[in-house]
């Protein structure tokens, strides 16, 4: 994924590939395709629910099976701060085996030393967020990483892409399409192609109020928490196209 002026745009070849694979083994092979220019070699699709085992919330993973045994065992998911920054947050985050979020927490620090010992000391962390409140992610992990802030947007798209790529084929169901208004699908598209509002209103000679009024209300119809996963539920569901 080279440097680009939007930042989205490198991530609509690998979404088209995306579409076409009918098993989670083949997204898990396509998402560490990716990150093995970036140095990550393994990863993780998760829900992160406190009130069931963790094992049962992990829809596909690279991780290893003793590693996952053991988290489950040791209920990492309660002081994981990974996951715990994960739930607090819209936007993808690095971490390293010295990531804290309470540096009082003993426990906190086990998880980030267990983790290292199976080699996932480092990461990147798109956070998912759902109706009903619910908290999922997809991690990308390694040894020693190397993310260019450019290639940060595109991972993050192709990220959420490929969770919801995982949930479709780990529970396939019809879904149904936000109707989204001409405008908004319009806006959407701008959007995608990494303009601002206000240049947004300047293309399409409305106000920038009103095209803020359009993407908020485009977040609402399509169970978006953000202008990245936006993009992704349109163009998952054809109503844009880039």
């Amino acid at each position: 994924m080279p440097a680009h002026n939007n930042g989205y745009a490198e991530a609509f070849d690998v979404i088209d590939r995306l579409d076409a694979l009918t098993c989670i083994h083949a997204v898990l092979h396509e998402v560490e395709r990716i990150g093995a220019r970036y140095g990550f070699d393994s990863c993780i699709f998760t829900g992160l629910s406190k009130d069931l085992p963790f094992d049962q919330s992990v829809l596909a993973r690279t991780w290893p099976a003793e590693f996952i045994a053991h988290y489950t065992r040791e209920n990492f998911i309660r002081h994981d701060p990974v996951a715990q920054a994960t739930r607090e947050s819209t936007v993808p985050f690095e971490w390293d085996e010295h990531f804290r979020r309470n540096g009082s927490d003993q426990r906190a620090a086990e998880v980030m030393r267990c983790a290292a010992d199976y080699g996932i000391r480092c990461g990147f962390t798109i956070p998912i967020h759902g109706p009903g409140a619910y908290d999922a992610c997809i991690s990308m992990t390694g040894s020693k990483i190397d993310l260019p802030a450019y290639s940060r947007p595109a991972l993050h798209l192709m990220g959420l892409y490929a969770f919801d790529r995982v949930q479709a084929l780990s529970a396939p169901e019809p879904r149904r399409k936000a109707p989204l208004t001409a405008r908004e699908r319009e806006v959407l598209t701008w959007v995608a192609q990494g303009k601002s509002a206000w240049e947004i209103g300047e293309i399409l000679s409305i106000a920038k109020r009103t095209v803020d009024e359009h993407v908020q209300t485009s977040f609402q119809k399509l169970g978006a928490v953000n202008r990245t996963q936006a993009v992704a539920l349109a163009v998952r569901d054809r109503l844009i196209h880039v």
